[in-house]
């Protein structure tokens, strides 16, 4: 059994103007994510000065999966994680991780705004912009071996309803 993510089109009439206001504040350090209880002392400093979506590829790591990059420690660690996940005969695939500014647009116009009911965090202050979070494709065997494994390697579940995405806490 595979966890879907939830399609969410809908957004208020007030989209159009938190996109404008995260625009205008692109490049500024600032917390890591739009949903409370992160901390921008979270971003690597070395990745501060690009501003959240606005990092070079080659300021990010391989995880290892695909195209996938994130922020070299976060990488480091999932590496490990995925490692040992497999180890244990646990397989996930990894759907989304970095994500540039640009990206975050299209996702929070696709899928609405977080603090609307919708699953984007506001442009320029996503945990994917720092390169610090993963959306994982889980089945419910390794939803619960993330769920009691992530933490060892500095992966946490974040986001109330959203059971794929893993943010680097470490």
């Amino acid at each position: 059994m595979t966890i879907h993510r939830p399609e969410v089109r809908e957004f208020s009439p007030t989209f159009e103007s938190a996109l404008v206001a995260a625009q205008s504040s692109v490049g500024a350090p600032r917390a890591a994510s739009g949903v409370p209880g992160t901390k921008s002392a979270r971003v690597p400093a070395e990745l501060l000065r690009f501003g959240n979506g606005k990092i070079p590829k080659d300021a990010l790591s391989s995880i290892g999966i695909g195209q996938h990059r994130l922020s070299t420690r976060a990488a480091v660690a999932f590496r490990s994680l995925h490692a040992a996940a497999a180890a244990e005969g646990i397989n996930f695939g990894v759907t989304d991780s970095y994500r540039d500014y640009d990206s975050q647009v299209d996702l929070a116009k696709r899928k609405g705004l977080y603090s609307e009911g919708g699953l984007a965090a506001r442009p320029g202050t996503s945990d994917h912009g720092w390169g610090l979070a993963v959306d994982l494709d889980l089945d419910a065997k390794a939803l619960a071996w993330m769920r009691a494994n992530a933490g060892k390697f500095g992966f946490v579940e974040d986001v109330p309803r959203e059971s794929w995405h893993w943010t680097f806490h470490s």
